[in-house]
């Protein structure tokens, strides 16, 4: 394997000189993301109609299939085909809007949990013919999470891994995306960050470029395919059944958000909504309408900024006439499925990395039952400094209960602070 990935790599008609190296190829990340953005306002105003030909999609899509040495062909799978209505995301408004739902998730999403989260709700949808085709435009918004998928790739990944992926499954292309970030840690000396290259290689073997390299152990190698199979139809289920008992992810986080959102508007305070949460859709808007739409010049520029822009609502005193020397009055992270661990260490950036802004109230905000989960990782010593810091315990089932009287008849942070569980 290793002797054959250093001839790839030298190989001038191998996809690693034509494609991964060509700075062509660079330029369209930016270009596919903002293209990506346009169809999900198209999908969100209602304008993006019932036809692939002309549509802002099928504009993204050509240009992957413009780079003819990875994704010629790419667009196919887009085209409206009638008789077999696919992809059904043309002719039903609803299967439509899902779709959009799916690519602002992915715009906006930072992360592999997210990521993984929007896919498998798409899974669950059913929407005929959309399946994994679309994880090439997933490639050109993270390209070290999102390997890209196609006939080829697919050849290739069986032909090397012993695996048996199927054309058109969710379930089989994550399988495989487990089976390539694995492949890509082992011989990441000759790869990349970007799965884009091991992609191409993939590719190589899969069009018959390259003999593929003896495998020792067959048996062993269908075991291991088994198992990264039966992982992600298990990992499925779970969403699935997190959906039936309505705790789905993004919808109750965006919700609890919005709440916080509303409740500090109604308290005169200026709000931040997280920079990776701003677009998200929300009722007949967007979560992020009516909140800044930067920083304060001194939160912006202090230690721990890019974690800081990551906290789920920040409340501001107003500033008047000085909007950069705005002081953050109550810090918030909605824990409702994620790692409690990744919210209280944002908090930590924002009061150790800005101690101007130390005064501020902090407050982890999560499911009534997930309070011991929050005592339990404020008592690990890595968080020692917590205790200082005064971090509180929000309840979903409080803020519901109260937040329209504290909108009403609340001063500044009085009735937040009367419901909120001290975890010293």
């Amino acid at each position: 394997m290793r002797v054959l990935l250093q001839r790839w790599r030298h190989d001038a008609g191998g996809t690693y000189r034509t494609w991964f190296l060509w700075e062509e190829r660079i330029k369209n990340f930016r270009s596919i993301r903002r293209g990506l953005q346009e169809v999900v306002a198209e999908i969100e105003a209602g304008t993006f109609g019932n036809a692939y030909r002309g549509s802002s999609l099928e504009t993204v899509v050509h240009s992957i299939a413009e780079q003819r040495q990875m994704f010629k062909g790419a667009d196919h799978a887009w085209l409206w085909k009638p008789k077999l209505r696919i992809p059904d995301i043309y002719e039903s408004p609803a299967n439509q809007r899902a779709f959009g739902r799916f690519l602002d998730t992915c715009v906006c999403c930072q992360t592999e949990e997210h990521l993984l989260a929007a896919i498998r709700q798409l899974d669950a949808q059913g929407i005929k013919g959309l399946g994994p085709t679309a994880a090439n435009l997933l490639y050109f918004l993270h390209p070290t999470i999102a390997p890209p998928f196609n006939t080829a790739i697919v050849n290739g990944y069986n032909i090397l891994s012993g695996a048996n992926v199927k054309l058109g499954r969710w379930e089989g292309y994550l399988a495989m995306r487990r089976g390539l970030l694995a492949m890509n840690a082992r011989y990441r000396d000759l790869l990349s960050n970007d799965l884009g290259a091991l992609a191409g290689f993939v590719f190589d073997v899969g069009r018959g470029r390259y003999p593929a390299p003896p495998r020792a152990d067959d048996a062993a190698a269908r075991t291991a395919w088994a198992a990264d199979l039966a992982l992600v139809r298990e990992e499925s289920v779970q969403d699935r059944r997190l959906r039936t008992a309505g705790q789905e992810h993004d919808r109750t986080h965006t919700e609890v958000q919005a709440w916080l959102r509303d409740l500090g508007h109604a308290l005169d305070y200026d709000v931040w909504i997280a920079s990776n949460d701003r677009a998200r859709p929300w009722q007949q808007g967007r979560l992020g309408d009516g909140c800044l739409e930067c920083l304060p010049v001194g939160l912006a520029t202090a230690p721990g900024a890019d974690a800081v822009r990551l906290i789920d609502v920040l409340w501001l005193h107003r500033a008047g006439n000085a909007p950069a020397n705005a002081r953050v009055a109550a810090a918030f992270e909605v824990e409702h499925t994620t790692s409690i661990y990744s919210g209280i260490v944002r908090l930590l950036d924002l009061a150790l990395g800005a101690p101007e802004q130390a005064v501020a109230e902090l407050f982890l905000v999560a499911p009534d039952a997930r309070e011991a989960d929050v005592r339990a990782q404020l008592a690990r010593p890595a968080f020692s400094r917590v205790a200082d810091l005064r971090v509180r315990f929000l309840a979903y089932g409080d803020l519901a209960q109260h937040r329209e009287t504290m909108a009403r008849f609340g001063t500044g942070l009085k009735s937040v602070e009367a419901i909120a569980r001290t975890l010293s």
